[in-house]
């Protein structure tokens, strides 16, 4: 009952449920989604496709890479999910967030802490903006698999930012969960994803009312040791890896190269929940190819019919 009442709200809030004007900061915990592109950005590198062109000419079809931040207005505190190739701009985009938040000092910390999913281009490269030459983060807590902390610790350029003090490597095991807060809470779920460094996790967000799974990478939904479907029944928002819509929209490369569930597998398997179920979903971590990036397309039009949400840079969910 707690989640339908949600989502019947969050149909009347601005941000919560789909794109619309700046949302309005709720007084409890909440998450606030800083990207939703793939690792790369859109519009990507060197990419001359039609939605490509479009979003150089309107900057407001954009999108950073996939990100979240955890506020809580009580005490003006927040947390990173990913840290980004964008995180400049991110950090811009987090001014305000929450709009109690009063940091100390000519040089405040950016984050109390940062949680990374995996060691690929998009979900940690940000790190190096903490280092001397850019902001000179103290100490900034960073939290990763086993796996992930001892790569960040024994490769360079990460080293250095471990050996100036920039960041605190803290490792946390599968499973482990990490109170940030009275009522709000953060813990591990080991995913299956390309291993060239690390392991890979997902996290869920437990807040005072409502709970969040974010899943930006995995390989297929079948490889995995737990349905997603029993994993939708403990949360009220699931925002997914929606990396390509459809096979095939990658010329020239083999899409087997580079796993991920396509949208399109993702409906099909989700398709028998019930309507509330399904409304829980949001697809993030979009790759520049994927037609369900544009708002205004047939393809996004395709997962609203089907009762999913595609995510976007702004979206606002309360916990």
């Amino acid at each position: 009952m707690r989640t339908l009442c949600w989502l019947t709200l969050a149909l009347l809030l601005p941000g919560c449920g789909e794109r619309g004007s700046a949302p309005a900061q709720p007084p409890t915990p909440y998450v606030l989604v800083l990207g939703t592109a793939q690792d790369a950005g859109f519009p990507q590198i060197g990419a001359d496709h039609r939605l490509a062109r479009r979003a150089r000419r309107d900057p407001t079809l954009r999108r950073h890479v996939a990100s979240l931040l955890i506020c809580d207005p009580r005490d003006g505190k927040r947390w990173l999910i990913d840290a980004t190739p964008d995180l400049p701009a991110q950090v811009e985009t987090a001014r305000g967030h929450p709009v109690t938040r009063k940091p100390p000092g000519p040089r405040p910390p950016l984050f109390e802490g940062i949680f990374l999913t995996h060691a690929h281009m998009g979900h940690y490269s940000g790190l190096l903006h903490l280092g001397r030459e850019a902001y000179g983060a103290n100490r900034v807590p960073v939290y990763g698999s086993p796996k992930m902390v001892d790569f960040l610790e024994n490769n360079a350029p990460w080293s250095l930012l471990v050996r100036l003090g920039n960041i605190e490597l803290i490792p946390l095991g599968v499973g482990e969960g990490r109170q940030l807060q009275p009522e709000l809470t953060i813990r591990t779920l080991a995913v299956p994803h390309r291993a060239e460094f690390t392991d890979t996790y997902g996290f869920i967000v437990e807040g005072p009312e409502r709970s969040l799974l974010y899943i930006p990478d995995i390989d297929k939904w079948e490889l995995w040791d737990r349905r997603i479907e029993d994993v939708l029944k403990d949360v009220d928002y699931a925002l997914l890896d929606g990396t390509f819509y459809a096979d095939g929209e990658i010329p020239g490369r083999s899409m087997a190269d580079i796993p991920h569930p396509f949208i399109e597998e993702s409906m099909r398997r989700l398709a028998p929940l019930p309507a509330s179920e399904r409304a829980k979903v949001y697809f993030t971590h979009l790759n520049h190819t994927n037609t369900a990036g544009d708002p205004n397309g047939a393809a996004a039009a395709r997962v609203r019919r089907a009762g999913f949400h595609i995510a976007y840079d702004g979206l606002i969910l309360g916990l």
